[in-house]
């Protein structure tokens, strides 16, 4: 399974940016799929993510500025972030999980990062 990011970028804060993440060579139905980021000199922290059904989870600090969708057909997931604030900069990785329908087994997928830098 190859993940490649797209849509990174340096901003102003206030500014927006959508980040776009196609997935190929996947062999099954997703379970979950979205965002992680990792700020400079931190741990890794979820963004946004959301789930074979539909659902999704954010990040406490994103919740109300960036929304997650996916689009199947393309079999890529978006991340569309609003009111940037300096806070926000970091590289950010797509996500992919799938499971394995005859084991049970989910096996996570990342991709290489995009970096984002908001200015203020």
């Amino acid at each position: 399974v190859r993940l490649v990011e797209s849509g990174g970028g340096l901003v102003q804060a206030g500014g927006s940016l959508r980040l776009s993440c196609a997935a190929s060579g996947t062999r099954f139905s997703f379970t979950a799929k979205g965002w992680y980021r990792q700020p400079p000199g931190k741990q890794r922290e979820l963004v946004a993510r959301i789930n074979n059904g539909g659902g999704t989870n954010y990040g406490d600090s994103v919740k109300g500025r960036f929304s997650v969708s996916r689009d199947n057909a393309k079999n890529t997931v978006y991340l569309q972030m609003n009111s940037l604030e300096p806070e926000d900069t970091a590289v950010y990785h797509c996500y992919l999980a799938e499971t394995i329908p005859t084991s049970g087994r989910r096996v996570d997928y990342w991709g290489q990062g995009t970096q984002v830098t908001v200015s203020s």
